[in-house]
């Protein structure tokens, strides 16, 4: 075979001769018996029957995987034969490297004390590792094809799981076979119509949010009481000016605001550990909203003074919101009041209520005075101020947007802010579709 005689044109040859020798016999025996059609139709036959057998053999051959001798066809038929062993063997190498990869995944995930659960696209298991067992109570492999919440019944797991595909937000449940254990878990799309649960032992750092909200809780009360005597002895020396020393005067007025503010901070305190107590199950009733954020308009033009804002609303008249009025209104006049503090006599606030096809909106918009992009993260933690001198001349506690956050977690909403500094600022609080109420057309 020459340097140009590859196999693939060797296997042509063969077949062309192959035909060449086929039609030239039954040429020559038609001419020798008289019977040209008969001879062609014959050899033609045999040659189609010699294809079926060559074709059943290479059939027997794909049919026994570990049958590794290439069937000896020469022609079209042995290129054929070694390009499928050639494939069959590549493809067999690719699933060992992958077997390898998988393997070393699931080792590497068995190590890992987190309990990890691989999820297919109707939240069945397909993988879990030995920590999953030892906190959820699933068994590899004898859970394999489960769904997960027929294993683990928790409230808000499913809606988790429904919600995976536009959210990432972790859960806190308790765990459903070690008692006093609580467990974050979190869910990753990956791959295709797969998820990786996870599940993180947080009972610790739970119990040290505890205790540092039971500790200001107890400071809370145990201030409560003697800032109270202490603000009535101020106002009785207060009403009695007359009979206090001049030089009293301006020490009794500073003792008075320092005072209030204190109790304002007590009071803000208590309510926060109240939310974060979550002691009593969201009471949701439908919420006027339109009317509220009328209300609200109207207490902040008051905070305002006369002239002093331009204060706009846009509402839908016929949405409502399912939740708490007070703790609602509590939070967005917190909202409100913020805006008309920060923005400077002149500028615009606007107020608006919405939904669109991610759920509904209330959204507070101002003029003012604006906040850095690296204050953003932390602007909802207690005490953190971007100004603290500014807020303190104020008169604010720190707690407010700590209060807020705190609310509209309760009712399963989230707050959004975008700001620019002398550019104004953008508070919205972003609510479920679930929570939306609709007022019937003939009441609108």
């Amino acid at each position: 075979m020459s340097p140009k005689d590859t196999p693939h044109r060797m296997g042509y040859r063969y077949d062309i001769w192959r035909i060449v020798v086929v039609t030239a016999f039954g040429i020559a025996a038609g001419l020798v018996s008289g019977e040209m059609v008969l001879w062609l139709f014959l050899t033609t036959l045999g040659f189609l029957a010699w294809h079926l057998y060559n074709l059943h053999h290479l059939l027997h051959w794909l049919r026994e995987p570990k049958h590794k001798r290439i069937p000896e066809f020469p022609g079209v038929y042995e290129m054929i034969c070694r390009e499928i062993f050639r494939l069959r063997d590549r493809h067999k190498k690719r699933k060992k490297q992958l077997s390898g990869y998988l393997q070393q995944f699931q080792q590497a995930t068995s190590a890992l004390p987190d309990a990890t659960v691989v999820l297919g696209p109707n939240d069945e298991i397909l993988w879990a590792n030995d920590a999953a067992q030892d906190y959820l109570g699933v068994r590899w492999p004898q859970d394999l094809r489960q769904r997960l919440t027929n294993l683990v019944r928790q409230p808000g797991l499913a809606e988790l799981l429904r919600r995976h595909a536009t959210s990432r937000q972790a859960l806190e449940i308790p765990s459903p076979v070690r008692p006093g254990v609580h467990l974050s878990v979190l869910l990753v799309p990956y791959g295709k119509d797969q998820r990786l649960f996870v599940a993180r032992d947080v009972t610790r750092l739970q119990q040290i949010h505890q205790s540092q909200n039971d500790f200001i809780a107890n400071l809370s009360h145990e201030l409560r009481t003697p800032l109270t005597v202490l603000r009535g002895y101020i106002e009785v020396m207060r009403e009695r000016e007359v009979e206090c020393p001049p030089e009293w005067l301006g020490s009794l007025a500073q003792m008075e605001t320092q005072t209030e503010r204190m109790q304002a901070i007590v009071e803000d305190l208590l309510l926060l550990s109240r939310l974060e107590a979550r002691d009593k199950p969201l009471q949701a009733e439908p919420v006027d909203m339109p009317a509220l954020v009328r209300r609200l308009r109207d207490e902040a033009q008051r905070l305002s003074g006369p002239g002093c804002h331009r204060i706009d609303i846009d509402v839908d008249e016929g949405l409502l919101l399912l939740g708490e009025k007070d703790k609602l209104h509590s939070a967005f006049g917190n909202l409100v009041a913020n805006a008309v503090q920060y923005t400077d006599p002149g500028g615009r606030i606007a107020l608006r209520w919405y939904r669109d096809g991610d759920g509904a909106h209330f959204e507070v918009r101002d003029t003012g005075q604006g906040i850095a992009d690296h204050h953003l993260p932390r602007l909802t933690e207690r005490f953190y101020r971007v100004d603290g001198s500014r807020a303190r001349a104020s008169g604010g506690t720190g707690l407010g947007l700590a209060i807020v956050a705190q609310i509209l977690k309760r009712h399963n909403a989230i707050l959004h802010i975008v700001s620019e500094p002398d550019r104004g600022s953008v508070f919205r609080c972003d609510f479920p579709a679930v929570a939306i109420a609709l007022v019937p057309v003939e009441a609108v």
